[in-house]
């Protein structure tokens, strides 16, 4: 991985981008607006994982925020679930480090754009390990801090990242525990680059079955899904046309343009 700097940390006051954490306020632009630009960025987010989905699996995406997942997760025995009490939230309350929620209770887990948020990455690892059934998928997204992710967190100072922090430390928090929106961008690089220290200290509870890699324009473009900036709106020929080029971009270069990644773990 490529690094500009090894960390960038913003105050929220200093973010450039608008609606910050306000998941009711994205529900209804988005609802409202029809934007093309973010249903394509949140179909190419979500659909992919209904390929590891059966007709007949119990599933549940943790920390859904502002539950999109439902519009593009075909599964019927899905349910969201987050921190928040909101009313588009089918199971509220819900703690991603210790969910309360029965052993070995779901096929599946999603987790979309969120452990790049906890402040215990390892507790929340072991929680998905206990709350699937054996040989149980957990399905994530994450950002991938590529060097074009880097300079636009820099630039736009949304979130930051950090690549000094210790992600298998489950004593010691590296977010703020009581901000549910202070992130660190770097997460998932610190987590799954490094597969000798992934299998070390998650082997025995999961194994990588999936890997890819995605977006650089799209997202770039496609307004932000809670935080919102500019971007030019387009139909899907135009769309498709900038997924393509993302996708020779990545091809090219992950660490110089990706700015998102798939996996799904097997519980062991």
């Amino acid at each position: 991985m490529i690094k500009i700097k090894k960390k960038a940390i913003y105050k929220k006051n200093e973010n450039k981008m608008n609606i910050i954490s306000d998941t009711i306020k994205a529900r209804k632009m988005f609802s409202e607006s029809k934007s093309k630009n973010l249903d394509f960025l949140l179909q190419k987010r979500f659909e992919w994982m209904n390929s590891f989905i059966e007709k007949d699996h119990i599933g549940i995406e943790v920390g859904s925020g502002t539950g999109f997942s439902k519009n593009y997760i075909l599964n019927k025995n899905f349910k969201t679930s987050d921190f928040s009490s909101d009313d588009h939230i089918d199971i509220k309350n819900i703690d991603a480090h210790s969910t309360g929620l029965k052993n070995e209770s779901y096929d599946y887990v999603i987790s979309t754009n969120m452990i790049h948020h906890l402040a215990y990455p390892m507790k929340f690892f072991k929680e998905m390990h206990r709350i699937l059934k054996k040989k149980g998928k957990l399905i994530i997204f994450e950002p991938y801090c590529s060097v074009i992710f880097q300079l636009i967190t820099i630039f736009m100072k949304h979130e930051g990242f950090n690549f000094e922090v210790d992600v298998w430390n489950e004593k010691k928090p590296i977010l703020d525990k009581k901000d549910l929106w202070d992130g660190n961008l770097a997460i998932s690089n610190l987590l799954f680059d490094d597969k000798k220290k992934f299998n070390e200290n998650l082997g025995k509870y999961f194994k990588i079955e999936f890997e890819d890699y995605m977006e650089c324009l799209i997202f770039l473009n496609s307004g932000g899904v809670t935080s919102k900036t500019f971007y030019v709106p387009m139909n899907n020929f135009f769309l498709k046309t900038l997924s393509l080029i993302d996708k020779i971009l990545i091809k090219i270069s992950k660490d110089l343009f990706c700015m998102g990644r798939k996996l799904v773990l097997i519980k062991e």
